[in-house]
Parts: structure tokens; sequence; C-alpha cells
């Protein structure tokens, strides 16, 4: 996988959290993609933000 490869990325992290295979988002109409890829950003800009509050372990 490339770093720039932005639709690879979406679609592993479809599988890995998802459970839906690359194919599954391929086939989606470019509609239903913008819409997941937005639902990922969200879910991953939240996992973000509850690591940051975390305590650190030292």
């Amino acid at each position: 996988m490339q770093e720039g490869d932005g639709e690879t990325m979406y679609a592993y992290y479809a599988l890995h959290q998802f459970n839906r295979f690359p194919h599954e988002i391929q086939n989606l109409s470019r509609y239903e993609k913008a819409a997941v890829y937005a639902f990922i950003d969200e879910r991953v800009k939240e996992e973000k933000k509850m690591k940051r509050k975390m305590p650190r372990k030292r």
C-alpha cells in the first residue's frame, strides 16, 4: 500500500473495523462511497480524540 492511495486506505479500514471486503466498498455508487468515507473520517477523528484523553503510562 502506498501512503497516498486514499481509496486503498479506506478499504483497509473498512475491512478491519467494519468487516467489509474491498469489493463491497468498490461496488458502491460514488454517493454511497462518499457517505462511507465520511463515516470513517468521523470515526477516526473520534478515535484520535479518545486516544488523546487517555492517561499516558509512565
